[in-house]
């Protein structure tokens, strides 16, 4: 079973180093250019199959807006795809919108505890999640896919995949850098993760 998963295009907080997590930024010029090229990419790559395949985003604006402009330099409607709660990033609960130089200022002991113990650590606020919690959504995800699928989603849900079906350890899939202008090929059945 064949996944295509990409990262949405830069926003400004990525570009500023704050915590994203569910809030609904959306991306900036350099983003907007990332997602088209992600988009040329895929149908280089998929060739005559593009339109066999399934395609499935993160409801929040910057993969919607990811996944239109790669639809769009496919030659598709850029609105034909489908949203799935599932891919939505971790939430950083009351860290979103801060860096977490900002948070050390206030919660110096939380940051070391997130740095020793960073793929299990739970932010403060209500709805926030580890990332092994949002290993759980993601798992759920992949299960459910039936057939060939590009994805749009985000850091931590890539994050996840590494661990989940590429077998990295929650220190390596933490620490790995998620780039937004690539495209990782997956291979669920296979057990097979790439960046092309």
């Amino acid at each position: 079973m064949l996944i295509y998963m990409i990262r949405h295009g830069q926003t400004d907080w990525n570009a500023e180093g704050r915590l994203q997590g569910q809030k609904d930024i959306g991306l900036n010029d350099l983003g907007r250019a990332q997602a088209s090229d992600n988009g040329r990419r895929l149908l280089e790559e998929l060739g005559d199959q593009a339109g066999n395949f399934d395609y499935v985003a993160s409801p929040l604006g910057r993969t919607r807006e990811t996944m239109e402009r790669v639809r769009a330099a496919m030659g598709f409607d850029p609105e034909n795809y489908r949203l799935d709660e599932r891919l939505k990033e971790v939430s950083f609960g009351d860290w979103e919108g801060s860096t977490i130089r900002e948070v050390k200022q206030h919660s110096p002991e939380r940051v070391k505890e997130r740095r020793l113990h960073k793929w299990d650590f739970i932010p403060p606020g209500e709805a926030a999640e580890s990332y092994e919690i949002l290993s759980w959504r993601v798992g759920a995800w992949l299960n459910s896919v039936e057939r060939p699928t590009v994805c749009v989603t985000h850091g931590g849900v890539v994050r996840s995949v590494f661990r989940l079906i590429g077998q990295w350890s929650k220190d390596e899939a933490c620490d790995m850098n998620v780039p937004q202008d690539r495209i990782l090929k997956i291979d669920r059945d296979g057990s097979l993760v790439a960046w092309l």
